[in-house]
C-alpha cells in the first residue's frame, strides 16, 4: 500500500502486528487524584542516563494531566493480569479501586503483582504528529521477575502458556490445525463431514510447516496467530495444537468459509473439531478467547481476553 492510500484501520491493523508487552501508565493528576491508562506504545530509551518513552495521543483526555505532571510510572503487567488491564482501558470511573496499589518513591502509583515497573520523573514531551513522545527518567525501579503480559494483533498472550505448546511439540507425533478467520467466517475443509485445516508434523519447525501448508491449500496469505488449542487424541494417539490464523483475501482453492451463525447447521468431522468452533463460536461472540489444555473428553480453558477499546 502506498503512501498516497493509507487506511488508517489498515495501518493500525499493520502496527498490530508487532508483539508488545502490555503496560498501565500512572501518575497523580492535579486534583491529587491517581490516573493512568493500558498502553503498550513503550520503549527503553538509555541505560546512561536511565531513559524510557510511552506514546500519548492528543486526544486522550489524559492528556492535559499527563503533560503537566512532574511524573509518571510505567507498570509493566504479568501475565496474569488481563483483567486490570481491561479496567484501565474502559472509561471505568475509578480504575484504582479495582486494583491494589501504592505511592512510587517519586510519587506516582505502581501497582502489586506487576512484572516490572519504573517510576519516572518528566524529562521531555517530544511532538510527534498526532501523538506526543513522554520521555521520562527513571528514578526508581523493581523487576518481580514473573513473566510479561504479551499483545498481538488485537489479542493477548502470555508466554507460560506458549512454552507448553512448544514442549508438547518437541514430543513428536504432532498434528497442527487452524481455526482460520477472515470477516466473520471461518475455513472448513472436507467434502461431507468439514474439518478444520491442519497437516501431520514430526520434525522442523511446527508453525513454518503449518503456514505453509494452509497457504498451499488455499492459495491465500496466511497470518498465524493465537495458540488455541492443545489436546491429546485419544483416537489417533497424537498430540494437537490448534492455533488461530488469518486469511487474506481471495477465493481459497480447497476448502469454504464458512459464518458463525452457520456452524451448528454444518455436519463436522468428529466432537473434537466440533468442540473447538462451538467453543470459538461462543468466545467470539463475548470477545473473550481462551487456550484448552487437556484430551478430547477433559481439559481446562485457561482465559485469555481480548484487549478492551479505551
Amino acid at each position: 500500500m502506498t503512501a498516497t492510500a493509507f487506511d488508517p484501520r489498515s495501518l493500525r491493523d499493520a502496527f498490530g502486528a508487532f508483539a508488545t508487552g502490555v503496560t498501565i501508565v500512572t501518575t497523580v493528576g492535579p486534583d491529587g487524584q491517581p490516573l493512568g491508562f493500558t498502553a503498550n506504545s513503550f520503549s527503553s530509551v538509555s541505560l546512561d542516563p536511565p531513559l524510557l518513552l510511552i506514546c500519548l495521543a492528543k486526544t486522550s483526555r489524559n492528556f492535559g494531566a499527563m503533560t503537566e505532571a512532574k511524573g509518571f510510572a510505567v507498570n509493566i503487567l504479568s501475565d496474569g493480569q488481563k483483567d486490570a488491564s481491561n479496567t484501565f482501558a474502559r472509561p471505568v470511573e475509578d480504575r484504582f479501586a479495582t486494583v491494589e496499589w501504592h505511592p512510587g518513591p517519586h510519587g506516582s502509583p505502581v501497582l502489586a503483582d506487576v512484572a516490572a515497573w519504573f517510576d519516572c520523573s518528566l524529562e521531555q514531551v517530544i511532538e510527534a504528529g498526532d501523538h506526543v513522545i513522554l520521555l521520562g527518567r527513571v528514578e526508581a525501579f523493581e523487576n518481580s521477575g514473573r513473566n510479561g503480559l504479551g499483545y498481538v494483533r488485537g489479542g493477548y498472550f502470555t508466554p507460560t502458556l506458549a512454552a507448553k505448546a512448544v514442549s508438547v511439540a518437541s514430543e513428536g507425533h504432532l498434528h497442527l490445525g487452524a481455526v482460520v478467520e477472515r470477516a466473520g467466517e471461518i475455513l472448513l475443509v472436507g467434502e461431507d463431514a468439514k474439518s478444520l485445516p491442519g497437516c501431520d508434523v514430526d520434525e522442523g519447525e511446527p508453525l513454518e510447516a503449518l503456514k505453509s501448508h494452509l497457504e498451499q491449500l488455499t492459495g491465500l496469505p496466511i497470518t498465524i496467530g493465537f495458540l488455541y488449542s492443545v489436546y491429546e487424541g485419544l483416537s489417533d494417539g497424537r498430540q494437537h495444537i490448534v492455533y488461530r490464523a488469518f486469511a487474506g483475501e481471495g477465493d481459497p482453492k480447497a476448502g469454504t468459509f464458512v459464518s458463525l451463525d452457520q456452524l451448528a447447521r454444518t455436519s463436522l468431522s468428529g466432537s473434537a473439531t466440533a468442540d473447538i468452533l462451538n467453543r470459538f463460536a461462543m468466545e467470539s461472540s463475548i470477545g473473550n478467547f481462551g487456550v484448552y489444555f487437556g484430551n478430547e473428553t477433559a481439559g481446562r480453558v485457561h482465559s485469555i481476553a481480548r484487549k478492551a477499546q479505551a
